[in-house]
This record gives structure tokens, sequence and C-alpha cells, in this order.
């Protein structure tokens, strides 16, 4: 898939969080109370089991808060597993999965919005290993 910058169609080098940002977060907040917590819950806590493949076959919503995986992902990945959907990010057409890709119902700024309202709840030595990650 390719990687594009907001607002154009060159490839992106990367996708910078703002978890400081408190009107970015609080709009993220927002975004992900009304597009996200029905699946990955109120409290970013993810549905039960959430490691073992349900009787579908498809793996229940991950926690986003620091129990779950989310944070091993650098920005770049989790913007594009969100826009465009697992089977697309690890190209695999016929990978099946509840997580809808959001390309055409959230905005690249929602998104990112998001995103960083999910980085803003992580505790500080998570949100640092993260930033660690993003400068490598």
């Amino acid at each position: 898939i390719g990687y594009f910058a907001l607002g154009s169609n060159k490839p992106a080098e990367a996708v910078t969080l703002d978890a400081e940002n408190p009107f970015l977060v609080l709009q993220g907040s927002q975004i992900y109370r009304d597009n996200c917590a029905a699946c990955h819950g109120a409290d970013l806590q993810g549905e039960p089991n959430w490691r073992q493949r349900g009787s579908d076959g498809r793996l229940p919503a991950p926690p986003h808060n620091e129990d779950g995986h989310t944070w091993h992902h650098d920005s770049l990945t989790l913007f594009n597993l969100t826009k465009y959907g697992v089977a697309a990010l690890i190209n695999d057409p016929s990978y099946q999965s509840n997580m809808p890709a959001y390309d055409g119902v959230l905005s690249d700024e929602e998104i990112i919005a998001v995103l960083s309202y999910i980085k803003s709840t992580w505790p500080e030595q998570i949100k640092t290993m993260h930033d660690e990650m993003e400068r490598q």
C-alpha cells in the first residue's frame, strides 16, 4: 500500500502524533467514543481474550491502553492500520478482521487525533518508549 502525506498524494515519511495537544486529544477522544469504543472499550480495555481467535476465526479487538500492543507499533503503522485495515497493511486481501478500514469514513486528521488521544492515555514511561521508537 502507499503511504501518503496529509493533504497530498506524495508518500509520507512519517505520521506525528501529538499526545500533548489538549485540543487534539479532546477531539480524538470524541471521535474514539463515536467510532472505536464499541469494540475497543470506553476505557481502551479491548475485548476479553483479545489474543485468542473467536469461533468466527477472527481476533477480538485488542486494548489500546498499556496492557495492549498498540504502543509497540510506530505511528505510521498505526495510522495505516486504521486508515486501510489489517488486510492492506499485511498485504493479504483474504485476511478477515472485524476492524474496519476508516478510509473515506475518518479524515487523516481525525485518525491522527484518535491516535493522539490513545497515546495521551499511556503512562509516561510507555509514551517515552514510543517517542524513542519514533526517533529511530
